[in-house]
């Protein structure tokens, strides 16, 4: 499934930026996605399955969150559901109650492996490539930190 589009991203002599979007696994998988096919499919998953690598061109760990920030949502949660909580409420209150958001723009921010790898994706983005974030979680039921990177990557374009 998964296809390298770097080669058809655009010449010097072409000003048009390639667009950004985002889309979750399954969704790729499942033909849900509404993706075009010379969109590049960028993972931004910190440890991926194998069975993501085939589903996406590429994968950038570096912009995953950092694990201890997974750690810590998935404790809240699993707490949350212990008191009964349904799986996508917890997921979305564990968010909040770690602080989520903040913690992994201030990761975007700080962390230098981070910051080269916006800027690439960045500099891909003027270049005219077009992008897809890619990770697990279907955001119509579940926050997912790809929402957070997209309005990052788009603020430095």
């Amino acid at each position: 499934m998964a296809r390298d589009r770097r080669d058809e991203c655009a010449t010097e002599g072409d000003q048009r930026e390639g667009t950004l979007t985002d889309t979750y696994v399954a969704a790729l998988q499942h033909g849900l996605a509404d993706v075009p096919p010379e969109t590049t499919l960028v993972g931004v998953v910190r440890s991926p399955t194998s069975w993501f690598h085939a589903a996406v061109d590429e994968n950038v760990p570096e912009l995953g969150p950092p694990a201890a920030l997974l750690d810590a949502v998935q404790t809240a949660e699993d707490d949350l559901k212990m008191r009964g909580i349904c799986d996508e409420e917890a997921h979305n209150a564990a968010w909040d109650q770690v602080g989520f958001g903040d913690t992994y723009r201030k990761h975007l921010q700080t962390a230098d492996d981070a910051d080269r790898a916006l800027e690439s994706l960045a500099n891909r983005l003027t270049a005219g490539e077009s992008l897809a974030l890619v990770c697990y979680e279907n955001t119509e039921k579940k926050r997912c930190h790809r929402t957070i990177l997209r309005e990052v990557l788009e603020s430095r374009r």
